[in-house]
């Protein structure tokens, strides 16, 4: 195995544990007695918002293992504040950044402008989710949980290269129109506001772990594609289907389809990112993980919000909308 292919799956599967282990403890914290929605404000403020300074010292100082591996520390650390369940929303969702932007910078890094390492660095965080709140419920100790991730801390040091710093610049590169940045921006909001937005009722049992992987493979498949397509030909072959889908996505099938199709976006608003910002790629990662805060903070604070297959469906084509401009033409 070569030193690029270690790292992807070094970070790959510690995304798995980071993002089991937050969802477990920070999910449990609903049993505490806690203002929940307090709870959810804090852990998602410092999972993602907090993300775009961390970049900029990662694209300054380089060092994105050490970044990936004080996060896994960090969140095994939260494992022994439950009795604190503020103060764990805090230091686990810091440690969630710390690794995503860690392990972001690095696999940006080697990716050499292609999006399928992205892919597959991203996509088992959502399995990760699921299994941890699936589990939150139950008297699992938290033990092996902050074991799992000491030995994922020590993976990386070991198995990761140290990636050099340097010049920070957020001068595009990219021969995209000045907005491009705000549209990546608009189209990672509504992927995240949608994520919130879509409910089914047949998510449920079977159905659920059809749901979840849907959302795993179709981050990986979006990054496949666009090494092959290029980004704009994967955004209107994955989002105009999923629109579509969306309308009959009270058939379970249907539904995952359409998720499935809806997700591989996510791998392309990262590589588009980057190549708008060559020398600030950890900036670029923390800029779309703020746009996700952005759009979680409707459902984090209760907030109307519209429902049922056209909202689903309007979602898709707002997307598509604003991303093809915002796509570099030469990746056809």
């Amino acid at each position: 195995m070569n030193e690029r292919r270690a790292m992807l799956w070094t970070y790959s599967v510690g995304h798995f544990f980071v993002d089991f282990a937050c969802a477990f403890l920070v999910l449990g914290c609903s049993r505490a007695g806690v203002p929940w929605q307090t709870a959810l404000l804090l852990y998602n403020f410092f999972a993602f918002a907090v993300q775009m300074p961390l970049g900029l010292l990662t694209d300054r100082f380089g060092n994105g293992r050490g970044f990936a591996a004080g996060g896994c520390l960090l969140v095994a650390a939260a494992g022994a504040l439950r009795q604190t369940p503020l103060l764990l929303c805090v230091v686990a969702g810091l440690g969630n950044a710390l690794f995503h932007i860690g392990g972001g910078h690095d696999v940006l890094g080697g990716g050499d402008g292609r999006a399928g390492a992205l892919g597959v660095f991203v996509s088992p965080g959502a399995f990760g989710l699921f299994l941890g709140g699936l589990l939150r419920t139950t008297a699992c100790p938290v033990w092996p949980v902050s074991a799992a991730l000491l030995l994922c801390a020590a993976a990386i040091l070991r198995l990761c290269p140290r990636t050099a710093g340097g010049g920070v610049s957020l001068r595009s590169g990219a021969a995209r129109p000045p907005g491009a940045a705000a549209l990546l921006v608009l189209v990672v909001c509504l992927r995240s506001y949608g994520g919130f937005l879509f409910r089914f009722p047949w998510k449920e049992g079977a159905w659920a772990w059809v749901f979840v992987l849907s959302v795993v493979l179709g981050k990986t498949a979006g990054g496949l594609l666009y090494d092959r397509f290029g980004g704009r030909k994967t955004a209107i072959g994955s989002l105009l289907p999923a629109a579509a889908l969306f309308l009959f996505s009270d058939r379970p099938a249907a539904g995952c389809a359409a998720v499935l199709l809806f997700n591989m976006t996510m791998p392309v608003t990262l590589r588009a990112a980057a190549d708008l910002f060559p020398r600030a790629r950890g900036f670029s990662f923390g800029l779309l993980t703020f746009a996700l805060f952005l759009g979680l903070l409707p459902a984090v604070l209760s907030l109307p919000a519209p429902s049922g297959a056209a909202a689903y469906a309007a979602v898709c084509l707002l997307s598509l909308a604003a991303l093809l401009p915002a796509l570099d033409r030469r990746r056809v």
